[in-house]
């Protein structure tokens, strides 16, 4: 059989920017996502820092101060000794579950970012089911919590994990119809739509001011869900000597460490999309496009470099405003007890999330 060359040639030049193509191809679609990772990491690193130099600022003490300037690195430094000291495992308990469970809880919180909105054109996934199905990975991560409870093999943390489960199932139900009303009231349950629905009338579109009753509700359950004081009973210290991370140590104490202020973080992003107005500036008397001398449908639409980056700045200080309250809370209010945590959840705020969705249902019935 004889092959003649020119084929073998001709063959090669096409094959070889096929294969390219493909390569590039593959590279754009990891791009946005390790993009999204590397703002998340940072955003946390921030919260961090925040966190400690806002506490500093209550309590009237000095925060971190030698890592890097104004000790901004404190954070960095903090996860370079957790990822260098010794993993240990419980001689006793189930290696497997101990192991998967920080893993867990942090790739469910992770997931949740692939639907948030930063920019009209600026979202992982634009799903038509973008808030229920945060809601539903979110549900996921109190299992991580339990495995790694159960998997120490010790009563503390497993009785630290069991409360964690029963908070997150308790402030889960109130979030949900929260939720479901500002669906209703967009007639979406699109991220985007979401944001686009509010900025149809400006600042006074923002669902802040239709459910404010809901807004109330949504936060106080995403702040027991990220286990935040109060709500931090399933790892309080003086009760059960850390909790569910009692038997942790090293790179898997870390994950804990990251997956709680990447659940705040989420939960700060959700507060902004869903009742703030998203990546829409909208605040009267203060008018963008006048100030920079552009179109104003270049910021609305959020086309080019200067859009977007307007959009992600307005979207991250709003969710950083919720962020200060949120920390805020932390070192100015007291530990509740479980039993009232439980009362809060079933007792309270059940049942005025579900009457604030069926006026809700009523009030969109009527105007139909």
């Amino acid at each position: 059989m004889i092959i003649d060359t020119t084929e073998v040639q001709a063959i090669n030049s096409f094959s070889r920017p096929e294969s390219l193509k493909e390569v590039y191809g593959l590279i754009w679609l990891l791009v946005p996502i390790f993009t999204t990772v590397s703002g998340i990491t940072i955003g946390v690193l921030v919260i961090v820092w925040l966190e400690r130099e806002i506490s500093a600022g209550i309590q009237r003490r000095i925060g971190p101060e030698y890592a890097g300037p104004l000790g901004i690195l404190q954070a960095l430094a903090d996860g370079t000794k957790l990822l260098f000291k010794e993993d240990l495992l419980p001689s006793r308990g189930d290696t497997r579950l101990f192991s998967i469970g920080p893993s867990i809880a942090v790739i469910s919180i992770l997931l949740s970012y692939s639907v948030i909105p930063f920019g009209h054109h600026l979202v992982l996934a634009d799903l038509s089911i973008g808030v229920f199905l945060w809601i539903a990975i979110s549900s996921i991560a109190p299992i991580g919590l339990l495995m790694s409870g159960y998997g120490s093999n010790n009563k503390y943390s497993f009785l630290g994990g069991l409360r964690a489960a029963a908070q997150s199932i308790s402030y889960e139900i109130p979030l949900t119809p929260c939720v479901l009303s500002i669906s209703l009231l967009s007639n979406s349950s699109s991220t985007v739509d979401i944001v686009e629905a509010q900025s149809k009338y400006g600042f006074w579109g923002w669902n802040l001011w239709r459910q404010p009753i809901g807004f109330i509700v949504f936060i106080i359950s995403s702040l027991a869900e990220c286990e935040r004081l109060p709500f931090d009973l399933p790892e309080a210290e003086e009760e059960l000597v850390a909790g569910y991370q009692t038997e942790y140590s090293g790179i898997k104490f870390g994950l804990f460490y990251v997956a709680s202020y990447l659940n705040l973080l989420i939960s700060s992003l959700f507060v902004t999309v869903l009742y703030f107005g998203g990546w829409n500036i909208s605040i009267p008397y203060i008018s963008i496009p006048e100030l920079f001398e552009i179109n104003k449908f270049e910021i609305n639409k959020t086309d080019g470099i200067f859009g977007t980056t307007i959009g992600i700045f307005i979207t991250l200080a709003k969710a950083y405003l919720f962020l200060f309250i949120s920390i805020a809370t932390r070192w100015t209010l007291p530990r509740m007890r479980m039993d009232q945590l439980l009362n809060l959840g079933w007792k309270f705020l059940l049942p005025i999330s579900l009457g604030n969705i069926l006026l809700t249902t009523s009030f969109q019935l009527l105007s139909l």
